[in-house]
């Protein structure tokens, strides 16, 4: 219910200027180019609500299952299958995505303003040994794309020093939030609830841009590092997981770990660690 009501609050202009792709990233729900809907049967996924507890994975969680892109009413009855199994190769992914989601270091918590809570000493330490430890995987990393807040940023330029040449990108989406109320709730954080409405909407936006297997177009396996915040890596850890999101705060994340999702061609996704600080020295890791 509280993401429907995000939906409809961000369409009153309530999630502060991302309305716009948040329903950009609605649209990825839609068929493609008119096509019809996947018409098998599938069960719905559990985060809305209506499967949950059954374990069924729903492979077109991202809207990229090939036989969903396709409109079956427009098929050539002479050709057959062949045209279908044609059609159906032009939409089918055939690179790796791997998805490294990297929590922004310790930073000074007390600061009045966004722009005054910057990274601490130690903080700097921990991005460091972030950086070294990204750069020592020998991976060919395409892109880094990072939260828009100081501690973010900060922790960016930080790791950008050990992987030279590799292009960054600054984007609002990926900014901490509140992105759905949390099951069991607990005592300690209690956000007004407008902030779940409209941070939900921007947070589930950010998952449907940036979440998914990779385009038909793409040839190689791609390794991409996205440079955040706690709540939204634990939300898209849920989410793309197939897991009850509101279960995300149960999960438990260090300043300056590295968590590692793998999006296979066929839509299923791995988790191949959450949370990583096990390059750190155990005096340099914080969870402030």
């Amino acid at each position: 219910m509280a993401f429907r009501q995000a939906l409809q609050l961000a369409a009153c202009g309530l999630a502060g200027g991302s309305a716009a792709v948040l329903f950009s990233a609605v649209a990825v729900g839609k068929p493609r180019g008119g096509g019809d809907a996947d018409t098998r049967a599938t069960e719905p996924p559990a985060w809305n609500g209506a499967g949950a507890g059954r374990g069924v994975w729903d492979s077109n969680w991202d809207r990229r299952e090939p036989l969903s892109l396709i409109n079956l009413k427009k098929r050539n009855v002479e050709s057959g299958e062949d045209e279908l199994a044609s059609r159906l190769d032009h939409y089918k992914a055939k690179a790796t995505r791997h998805i490294f989601l990297i929590r922004h270091s310790q930073y000074h918590v007390d600061g009045s303003l966004e722009k005054d809570r910057t990274l601490t000493s130690l903080g700097r330490e921990q991005a460091e040994l972030t950086g070294l430890r990204l750069a020592s995987l020998g991976l060919k990393f395409n892109k880094i794309v990072h939260s828009s807040m100081t501690r973010a940023v900060e922790t960016t330029d930080i790791i950008s020093k050990h992987l030279p040449g590799v292009s960054r990108v600054s984007t609002d989406l990926l900014r901490e939030g509140a992105p759905i109320e949390p099951d069991p709730p607990v005592s300690h954080w209690k956000p007004e609830a407008v902030q779940y409405y409209e941070d939900g909407a921007r947070i589930e936006a950010a998952f449907r841009n940036y979440i998914h297997r990779a385009d038909a177009k793409q040839e190689e396996d791609s390794y991409e590092i996205f440079i955040c915040h706690a709540n939204v890596i634990r939300y898209i850890v849920c989410r793309a997981l197939q897991f009850p999101p509101e279960g995300w705060l149960r999960l438990s994340l260090n300043n300056g770990s590295i968590t590692h999702l793998v999006i296979r061609p066929n839509g299923r996704v791995a988790l191949r660690t959450l949370g990583d600080t096990g390059f750190m020295p155990p005096d340099k890791i914080t969870r402030s």
